[in-house]
């Protein structure tokens, strides 16, 4: 039987709870701990399910999303056959709103109708995870299941197997059957489909607002958590960067923290994540931070509960504090100076 399956990730979802850190990308382009961008999971979920051709339906802001996957030659998927592909929105219209919208995979049909894999995995772009897809569809072809939705405490994970054949009759039939959404078909079955429900018992972080990201950054400072996401034998891939090592300076303190590659430190760095090519300053401490790519924060400085975007640049002397419920955010390139302390 072939078991091959088809990888989906609808990206088209904004959420206005994290527009402050959307602005400039969408959401599947997100960074997160430390050198990573929130697709780089959904991604290498499916590769390390070996699932070789992958579409990603992008709407908003997605120059970023893909530049950072070029021709996906990080997670193999600059193949000849099958591989890589992106599909935007041809419009903006509402309906492409909802995850696994129909009439969006609709404007694309011809790409479902070449595919020759029997199976689909369709997932969202932004849950943190690390699953094997293959356990999901042995879970599936043993019950029977027409559809089969992951789980994790009982709350779905938007990701979904079925058979492209049932997918393709769900797109072609939207009309007739009134169903607009994947989430329509699961929730009011009225064609008495076999929904079955697969639980995810692995850590599991949907980022969909600014108070999820943060608190799910943090979790990556826990070694339990980090050593669950971060398997050797089902990596996480992402854009490689040729940066050297980090350079730390001789007052230097950093604990409990993720430091990535490109980074100088010459303050004081607390639990915290520092993506690459990150300046601390002397005397600066950093503390229950998240400091996004090439922000550069000057001498004497204090940050606590901060989310800082990538180049911003936050003068000497500044003092900038947030809270865990309401991490104080500085958006991408602007100037935080000493006069506008928090």
């Amino acid at each position: 039987m072939n078991q091959k399956m088809l990888g989906i990730i609808d990206a088209t979802t904004y959420k206005p709870e994290i527009e402050e850190l959307t602005f400039h990308r969408s959401l599947a382009a997100v960074p997160f701990a430390s050198r990573y961008r929130l697709i780089d999971f959904v991604l290498s979920n499916m590769v390390n399910s070996d699932i070789e051709s992958v579409a990603i339906f992008p709407k908003y802001q997605y120059r970023s999303l893909m530049d950072h996957l070029g021709s996906g030659k990080q997670w193999d998927l600059n193949r000849k056959k099958d591989g890589l592909f992106f599909f935007p929105s041809p419009h903006l219209h509402n309906e492409y709103d909802e995850f696994g919208s129909f009439r969006q995979f609709s404007d694309h049909i011809d790409f479902f109708l070449r595919s020759t894999q029997e199976y689909a995995v369709i997932t969202n772009s932004y849950t943190v995870c690390n699953i094997d897809y293959k356990k999901v569809l042995a879970y599936h072809l043993e019950n029977g299941c027409d559809i089969t939705e992951v789980r994790k405490d009982g709350a779905s994970l938007q990701m979904f197997i079925m058979s492209t054949k049932l997918l393709l009759n769900l797109i072609h039939n939207k009309e007739q059957t009134g169903f607009k959404t994947l989430a329509d078909v699961v929730n009011e079955n009225k064609n008495q489909l076999n929904i079955c429900h697969y639980e995810f018992y692995g850590y599991a972080a949907v980022i969909d607002s600014i108070s999820s990201y943060y608190k799910h950054s943090m979790d990556m400072l826990k070694p339990e958590i980090w050593h669950e996401i971060f398997l050797k034998s089902r990596p996480i891939l992402t854009k490689a960067k040729d940066e050297p090592p980090t350079k730390y300076g001789k007052e230097a303190v950093v604990k409990n923290s993720l430091i990535a590659n490109g980074c100088k430190i010459e303050g004081h760095v607390e639990n915290s994540i520092i993506f690459r090519a990150v300046h601390i300053g002397k005397d600066t401490v950093v503390k229950n931070s998240v400091i996004m790519q090439k922000s550069q924060i000057g001498d004497g400085c204090l940050l606590d509960h901060v989310i800082a975007d990538k180049d911003v640049k936050v003068e000497a002397e500044t003092i900038v504090k947030g809270s865990v419920l309401l991490p104080q955010i500085l958006r991408k390139r602007t100037i935080q100076g000493a006069l506008m302390n928090s």
